[in-house]
């Protein structure tokens, strides 16, 4: 009888050995699918068609806070329904976002597995977002690192700046109503709110 108990005890210990080994094989599992987590994947997460719209806070580059539901994701940059202050869309590369806040249930749904993305998407620069601004002619506000704010047109948008002609928010871009020109390189932008939201897949 007590040969029957002990060999009951070893099983029970050789069974809870197994169950903590597992565990701890599914933790490091998700440690290291967690450390190969790209910002743009947990940002899809946001925008997904089936979930609920998630209104996060973005804390930019310029010290501006949005409070904004993602509406679209690219290559490099993310577009942003405002849920307050004027009408638009705002688009903002990753390297402007300084952090974002959303309440800790949402923020647990980005680390989740994602759908794999769109190898389109993951060829839509901001350079890309930004084209697509040129040709519908729509104002802008250019708000840059440094707090300043451009209004105006954008003309051209290259690789990795783009041309804005000045003028006054909401008139259209007539050469008489240019106030001046400014080359300015993506890497100053903090964000840019477009008086239409432009063109995403």
């Amino acid at each position: 009888m007590r040969w029957d108990r002990f060999f009951d005890d070893l099983e029970d210990q050789l069974a809870s050995e197994w169950e903590a080994e597992r565990a701890a094989l599914d933790t490091e599992a998700e440690r290291l699918r967690l450390s190969r987590v790209m910002l743009a994947e947990r940002l899809t997460l946001l925008s997904a068609r089936d979930a609920t719209p998630v209104t996060a806070s973005f804390e930019l580059l310029d010290g501006a806070t949005l409070r904004a539901a993602v509406t679209g994701v690219g290559a490099d940059w993310v577009a942003l329904a405002p849920a307050e202050g004027p009408a638009g869309a705002v688009v903002a590369p990753f390297s402007a976002l300084v952090a974002i806040g959303m309440p800790h249930a949402d923020l647990l749904r980005t680390a989740r597995p994602s759908p794999p993305r769109s190898p389109l998407a993951d060829r839509l620069t901001f350079g890309f977002v930004l084209r697509d601004l040129v040709r519908r002619r729509a104002g802008v506000a250019v708000h840059l690192a440094s707090g300043r704010r451009l209004t105006g047109t954008i003309d051209r948008a290259g690789a990795d700046h783009l041309d804005l002609a000045l003028h006054e928010p909401g008139a259209p871009r007539r050469a008489d109503a240019v106030a001046g020109y400014r080359l300015v390189p993506f890497a100053a932008v903090a964000w840019i709110r477009a008086d239409e939201a432009p063109n995403l897949p």
